[in-house]
């Protein structure tokens, strides 16, 4: 079943949830609106039907965002998801469910059917995902601090500090000074595989494919952001199941770090993106300015190294 959804923000930036009613399937939780995909319809098409008939608005203009496959027992669905700020007329409900606007922030993850939850990240996640060169020698402690300190400042959302030459307690160390900062700019920082640093700290961490493998379960509460790190459709099935954030998924160009691995190129991206029930990052031999590509792909956007400190 292909249904679509739609991320609706209001001028203050609030998102709009209805609550499914009794006696449809996953009765009283919350999604972001829309309905099912008729034959002969586009998407667009779709989306703006269900919204005028659900909730009584002209939708305008939107664009995607995520596609989220999902399996249930009884079902297996497609949740086509685009967003837009742009429709004519106020939300009502017109079909009995109830309606509320909230700061994405500020929804709880539990609070959504499953599906709904993939896009709520999606939505609260950005399209650049910078990380510390693998390079960097614990000499180069200082400017690192300033360098990312101005990342931040600059606009950086989300900044992994992947610094292996480093010892552990020595990454920690840069997390907590740059805490404060990050957190008056909104930014969320992670640790590379450290999972007991980023409980203390309260966190992000990116995990590696064969500690996601080794784990039973999720290793941190929804607050605390966890990425995986991908490299093919297992990997993204695994991360899936762990209940991860987000993924990375490379190489999709060249790039010297993974010279024995053939690049996936976009047409592959896009199709382990698109199967994969979580929002994906094209990593591997791009930078900045391949977020547009990465999105017409079914990419969350981006993230890299070096071309990400200018």
């Amino acid at each position: 079943m292909h249904v679509m959804a739609a991320v609706m923000l209001d001028a203050l930036g609030r998102v709009l949830l209805a609550q499914r009613p009794p006696g449809k399937h996953l009765a009283g939780l919350w999604e972001f609106p829309g309905g099912k995909l008729e034959a002969d319809e586009t998407p667009f098409e779709a989306l703006a039907r269900e919204l005028r008939e659900e909730i009584g608005v002209t939708l305008l203009r939107a664009e995607p965002l995520i596609r989220v496959p999902c399996h249930y027992p009884d079902r297996e669905l497609l949740l086509d998801t685009w967003q837009t700020e742009q429709w004519e007329g106020e939300p009502r409900s017109l079909e009995g469910q109830a309606l509320q606007w909230l700061p994405p922030e500020q929804v709880d993850p539990s609070m959504l059917t499953r599906a709904d939850r993939a896009i709520l990240q999606a939505l609260r996640l950005p399209s650049r995902y910078a990380i510390t060169p693998v390079d960097v020698p614990p000499e180069q402690a200082g400017a690192w601090f300033e360098r990312i300190g101005q990342a931040i400042e600059r606009s950086a959302q989300l900044v992994q500090l992947h610094l292996p030459l480093w010892p552990r307690e020595m990454v920690r160390e840069l997390a907590a000074g740059l805490l404060p900062l990050a957190r008056r700019h909104g930014s969320q920082l992670l640790l590379h595989g450290d999972i007991e640093g980023a409980q203390l700290l309260d966190i992000g961490v990116q995990l590696r494919n064969r500690e996601v493998a080794a784990l039973g379960g999720r290793p941190l509460p929804p607050s605390q952001l966890i990425g995986a790190s991908c490299h093919d459709a297992a990997d993204l099935a695994r991360a899936g199941q762990l209940g991860v954030d987000f993924a990375t998924l490379a190489p999709v160009a060249a790039t010297p770090a993974h010279l024995q691995i053939p690049p996936l190129g976009w047409t592959c991206f896009q199709s382990l993106a698109e199967a994969a029930a979580l929002p994906v990052y094209a990593l591997g031999g791009l930078a900045p300015a391949h977020v547009a590509q990465a999105r017409a792909n079914s990419g969350q956007g981006v993230a890299g190294t070096r071309e990400f400190w200018p």
